[in-house]
């Protein structure tokens, strides 16, 4: 597995606040590279030269957008984990339960680092650590919750598991079906619940 250096971060004044705020909304909603740096100012209400002062290119804003993101959404799954407990299964569920919830909310056209993977596929690029970091993330997550379930086979398990969340993630920007994320959650429970079976 390649080694994905940490990208550099940069300290938000209120005015670099608002450009970030304004960027993610645009980025999400049109596209990275079709949004430009002018486009980000006349929407934050800021001049493009305070752009470049507080995060010294569109590069930047961009790893601070995915890197927002992700933030957020780790403390959004903090929050559905500590209700679940200890209970493998019980932690399973609230992963896709909490993604469940953050789709309906944030993601109507899918994931923002699947969505953002597909204009940033170089490895150079800043934001590329962010991307893949998150998804390398949420496997060890999963490789976590099939440790303590004390399956014989944790990480094709976990692997298994993070298909179809995935999957459903991809699912529901395309809006192929109705209640993906739920339905993978089903199928990952059951799954969890015969390696579990297995194993005894």
């Amino acid at each position: 597995m390649e080694s994905v250096s940490s990208p550099r971060r940069v300290a938000l004044t209120p005015g670099a606040r608002r450009a970030l705020d304004a960027a993610g909304r645009l980025f999400y909603e049109r596209g990275i590279h079709a949004v430009g740096v002018d486009l980000i100012a006349a929407e934050a209400g800021v001049t493009k030269k305070t752009l470049y002062d507080r995060f010294g290119s569109k590069e930047q804003i961009v790893v601070e957008y995915l890197a927002d993101r992700d933030e957020r959404w780790r403390a959004f799954l903090a929050g559905h984990l500590d209700i679940a407990g200890d209970s493998p299964g019980r932690r399973l569920t609230a992963i896709f339960d909490a993604s469940r919830e953050w789709t309906a909310e944030n993601s109507a056209k899918g994931c923002s680092m699947v969505n953002a993977h597909a204009e940033i596929s170089d490895p150079a690029h800043p934001a590329y650590a962010v991307i893949v970091g998150q998804k390398r993330w949420m496997l060890d997550l999963f490789t976590g919750v099939c440790r303590d379930a004390s399956v014989r086979d944790p990480e094709t398990l976990a692997r298994t598991v993070m298909l179809l969340h995935e999957g459903a993630l991809v699912s529901h920007g395309l809006q192929v079906f109705p209640e993906a994320v739920r339905l993978a959650s089903d199928q990952a429970s059951a799954l969890l619940a015969a390696a579990v079976g297995q194993a005894r």
